[in-house]
């Protein structure tokens, strides 16, 4: 992927391949894919975003280049994830998850709710009662059901129920096709089934956005999402003109939300200092000394790394500057 490193961890699982820059930042984005996705969903995403904070985007176990990998279970997921990230040193970050990615966040949040500033579910679920028994029993039947599809019509017809347009579903088949039939419907059942043992109540501390495209048919996503926001409060935003992987169909929209989520996400911090990498003034590539003196004060300060800005840039400390430059940005990807 353009502009980004491919890294890994292993386990006694199986490897975890990941990708992510080297810019530093207070709030780092990390982007978890769905079932039978990988990496490559979120290009529309990371394009936009690399240049401004530190991403990180992933094949999750068991997916694309993630393979083999046994037992798959969110538990374990958790674990490389959580691994992966302290790797990187992420501190504070923004979960961006699209179905499957977005179950995986709420189930990482649960156990380090520490490092999560915030989470965007795009056309995911939420762990909880929401679910009947007809519900759990239906997705431990996926695998036996997905092998009476032939295969073109499998692919096919999973292409064009997660993407409203030409862009989403190409993208899809084209994730798909790493997969030969039998792993596709053995991924499908064990991404499934693996919810069915692990569901429980799960409180998200953090501040969180619920996003649906209007055309997603898959299963009951959006009664599901309904149901969500209804008893949480989590804003619910339909995105006009998109299925499943909203993201996709509907990349500027989305990246409209992101952004302005990003800037009430860090609003909200306690202080917060922009201060450009080419500062002469400062003179420094790495934390400036006044920042880590008002550390040591006990304030509580979020870092704003603004690469290859000036003194100008920041020199009120005002986030104006800040929010201004990356939404120039995000205007002229």
């Amino acid at each position: 992927m353009i502009g980004l490193y491919e890294k890994s961890v292993s386990s006694n699982r199986g490897i975890t391949y990941y990708w992510t820059n080297e810019i530093k930042s207070a709030v780092s984005l990390v982007f978890l894919p769905g079932l039978t996705a990988d990496h490559r969903l979120f290009e529309s995403q990371l394009s936009v975003f690399k240049n401004a904070f530190k991403v990180l985007v992933w094949d999750c176990p068991g997916h694309g280049k993630s393979r083999p990998y046994d037992g798959f279970s969110y538990a374990n997921v958790s674990d490389e994830l959580d691994i992966i990230l302290e790797n990187e040193s992420v501190d504070k970050a923004v979960f961006i998850g699209q179905s499957l990615g977005g179950m995986i966040a709420q189930y990482y949040i649960d156990q380090h709710s520490f490092r999560a500033l915030g989470f965007i579910s795009i056309d995911s679920v939420p762990f909880g009662d929401y679910y009947s028994e007809s519900d759990m029993f239906w997705l431990s039947q996926l695998e036996w059901m997905c092998k009476m599809f032939p295969d073109k019509l499998l692919r096919s017809s999973m292409a064009k129920i997660c993407g409203a347009t030409e862009t989403a579903q190409n993208r899809m088949l084209t994730m798909l096709s790493s997969y030969t039939k039998k792993e596709l419907c053995h991924l499908l059942y064990i991404g499934e089934a693996a919810f069915i043992p692990e569901n429980k109540n799960i409180d998200i501390p953090c501040r969180t956005i619920l996003l649906l495209g209007d055309k997603d048919k898959v299963g009951k996503v959006a009664a599901y999402n309904k149901e969500w926001s209804r008893r949480t409060g989590f804003p619910l935003i339909l995105i006009q003109g998109a299925a499943h992987n909203a993201n996709d169909d509907q990349p500027d929209i989305v990246n409209g939300i992101v952004l302005n989520f990003i800037k009430k996400s860090i609003d909200k911090s306690e202080g917060s200092i922009p201060w450009g990498t080419k500062d002469s003034m400062v003179g420094t590539t790495e934390t400036p000394a006044y920042i880590e003196a008002a550390r040591k004060t006990g304030i509580n300060i979020t870092e704003i790394v603004a690469q290859g800005q000036d003194h100008g840039f920041g020199q009120d400390h005002y986030m104006a500057d800040y929010l201004k430059w990356f939404e120039g940005i995000v205007r002229n990807k």
